[in-house]
C-alpha cells in the first residue's frame, strides 16, 4: 500500500470551500447552503480523500 500524498492546490481548494460552506449552511440560514449542508461537507470530504489517495488529483 502506498503512503497518502498531498492533493494538489486546487483539489484542496475545492475540498476546504465544500466543507466550509456545508458548515455555514448548517449554523446559518441561508436556503441553499441550509437545503445541502451535508451533501456539501460529503463533497469536501470525498475531494480531500481522493485528493490523498491518487497522485494525480
Amino acid at each position: 500500500m502506498t503512503a497518502p500524498s498531498s492533493p494538489k492546490k486546487i483539489t484542496w481548494i475545492i475540498g476546504l470551500a465544500a466543507g466550509a460552506l456545508g458548515i455555514i449552511g448548517h449554523y446559518a440560514s441561508v436556503q441553499i447552503l441550509t437545503e445541502y449542508n451535508y451533501t456539501l461537507l460529503l463533497v469536501g470530504f470525498i475531494a480531500l480523500a481522493i485528493g490523498t489517495t491518487f497522485r494525480e488529483l
